[in-house]
């Protein structure tokens, strides 16, 4: 945690960095091409948790005063099935899902290094690796985020270089040229079609646009936009100095992570269709890169070749510090969990210092193996995003509940864990079920969400002293915990509530304000660069609208603790 001293810019800037991965760009490319720049509602929804996380949560986790967001576990449950608990998710999360996500990144970053250097899939890997190894083993996690500062400014330097040059290419014509080949103002919209005439349309909008914006969000875990913001968003808001420097980050992040960074790859991939339109293109282009990497996401990188010497370099530098910066705190994150919350917790709890950082580097070199063998076996960068879509579908919304429900226990944490992994197993590997990919999903969440919710109402609640517990050191506010501060005030035990300006509906305002202004300010930037002024003015103007209305609902006297 860095002694708990860190500056709310410095994490701000270290979860953009993060996020930045190697695959992004990919992922970001290859949605374009197949769906048009519509296509990236699939992660433009989880502003909705983003802001969310901001306004609801920021504070209450730098509150809970835990050294990793598993330690919460044993602060909000209790007995054994919070030990249970804690355990199964370090290693599920810290070791099987961290494989996961770094091997989807290191699948970009040896696209990267095949198109860009001529290397080979195992020289990617092993230069790549080790020289994350190296900071991330010896630096910590200090030096995790110092570096992605500097990272961050490099990886925006090339992005937008690459775009420049992209732009640049003869076929293409500059950015007005751009958007006058029929391709590219096929897939310029930056929302899909209402078209209910045809299947392919209706699967288009509702795989798009529909279930991103009213179930994904708030069902599916992913990294980096957990709701109730949990894993390495969760480290670095545990490492702010106080609860505003968490809060800023989280908000510093948002606005960074959706309105300014998305278009200069979105523009590399435009152009990208006008000069290299289908696979085959690729293929011919490039015929040393390995066939079973050949996608859509392998564009970006063969945009790159477009660049003169040194720039080139640049951009070859800017994507290594993205990979660099991923990579690194994923391996510190998940070498937390495995070190503190397995480690410790279980086999060794008397274990030395000197042996629980020898533990750590040791988890960091396994990981970063695994996930190296299984970046030779998958494809694409679209194909990692679903998988991880997949597996933590029906899950999230008791992450959400767990905060503001008293009844959701450790018991129900755990079946829903179990029910997904299985119910996501079956959706892929078992019989054909004929249904879309946004269907599997939807029915994934309900069949998962039912089971845990079941399993809430056949299971005991918590200890009572455990819930004032928690109660007492985070103040959560909201109708679900009132029975809670009731049966404590019986008692004579007045606990502290939650401060003035902490409800739930009040967040929840602020949330659907910070939306719409971090939505008005991503679309505005595209229609600017459409050549749209008018529109570009009216959304522009709604961000600064909506900017104020939010900065509105915090002028009011100094909040004070209040009774719940």
């Amino acid at each position: 945690m860095s002694g708990r001293r860190m500056s709310g810019w410095l994490l701000g800037l270290s979860m953009v960095a993060t996020t930045f991965a190697a695959d992004t760009p990919g992922l970001v490319t290859e949605l374009v091409r197949t769906k048009g720049v519509s296509g990236n509602w699939a992660w433009w929804a989880f502003l909705l948790t983003g802001m969310l996380t901001v306004f609801l949560y920021a504070r209450l986790w730098r509150r809970s005063g835990v050294r990793t967001d598993l330690e919460f576990y044993e602060l909000r449950y209790s007995g054994r099935p919070a030990v249970v608990l804690r355990v199964f998710r370090a290693l599920y999360l810290g070791v099987v899902f961290n494989v996961i996500v770094m091997a989807v990144v290191s699948v970009a970053a040896i696209k990267l290094g095949q198109v860009l250097l001529g290397a080979s899939p195992a020289t990617v890997l092993i230069c790549g690796g080790v020289t994350t190894l190296v900071l991330s083993a010896f630096g910590g996690f200090r030096a995790v985020v110092l570096t992605d500062c500097l990272l961050f400014g490099v990886a925006m330097t090339g992005a937008i270089a690459a775009a420049y040059f992209a732009l640049q290419h003869p076929s293409v014509g500059g950015l007005s040229g751009l958007f006058s080949h029929d391709s590219v103002a096929a897939k310029q919209a930056l929302t899909p079609a209402w078209d209910w005439s045809s299947t392919e349309s209706r699967d288009l909008l509702a795989t798009t646009l529909l279930v991103p914006l009213t179930v994904q969000w708030w069902s599916v875990w992913y990294p980096g936009a957990e709701p109730g913001g949990g894993g390495y968003l969760a480290q670095r808001m545990l490492a702010a100095k106080n609860e505003d420097h968490a809060f800023g980050a989280v908000m510093l992040f948002n606005v960074a992570h959706y309105a300014l960074r998305p278009w200069p790859w979105i523009l590399v991939a435009l152009a990208s269709i006008v000069v290299y339109p289908e696979l085959a293109d690729l293929r011919a282009a490039f015929p040393a890169v390995d066939e079973s990497k050949l996608g859509h996401d392998l564009a970006y990188p063969a945009m790159l070749t477009m660049a003169p010497i040194g720039w080139r370099g640049l951009i070859i530098a800017s994507l290594l510090s993205a990979y660099v910066s991923t990579i690194s705190t994923h391996l510190n994150w998940g070498a937390s969990y495995v070190t503190g919350d397995f480690y410790q917790r279980v086999v060794d709890p008397a274990a030395s210092p000197q042996r629980l950082v020898m533990v750590g580097r040791i988890s960091t070199v396994v990981m970063m193996l695994l996930a190296s063998l299984l970046a030779l076996w998958l494809q694409t960068a679209k194909q990692g995003f679903d998988l991880l879509l997949s597996v933590g579908a029906g899950t999230d919304l008791i992450y959400i509940l767990r905060w503001y429900w008293w009844r959701v226990n450790a018991f129900a944490e755990i079946v829903a864990m179990a029910a997904s992994v299985v119910v996501a197993a079956y959706l892929q590997f078992g019989p054909d079920h004929g249904l879309a990919g946004w269907q599997a999903l939807c029915l994934g969440v309900a069949v998962t969400t039912a089971i845990w919710f079941s399993a809430i109402w056949l299971s005991p609640p918590e200890r009572p002293a455990t819930l004032e517990a928690f109660c007492r050191q985070v103040r959560p506010s909201g109708p679900g915990w009132r029975r809670v501060y009731r049966e404590a005030a019986r008692r004579g035990d007045m606990l502290d509530g939650p401060k003035d300006g902490e409800s739930i509906r009040i967040g929840l305002l602020r949330m659907a304000l910070g939306c719409v202004a971090i939505y008005s300010l991503l679309f505005a930037v595209g229609k600017f660069l459409y050549g749209e002024p008018l529109q570009c003015g009216l959304l522009a103007l709604t961000s600064v609208v909506s900017t104020a209305a939010l900065a509105a609902t915090y002028w009011r006297a100094p909040p004070t603790p209040r009774a719940a």
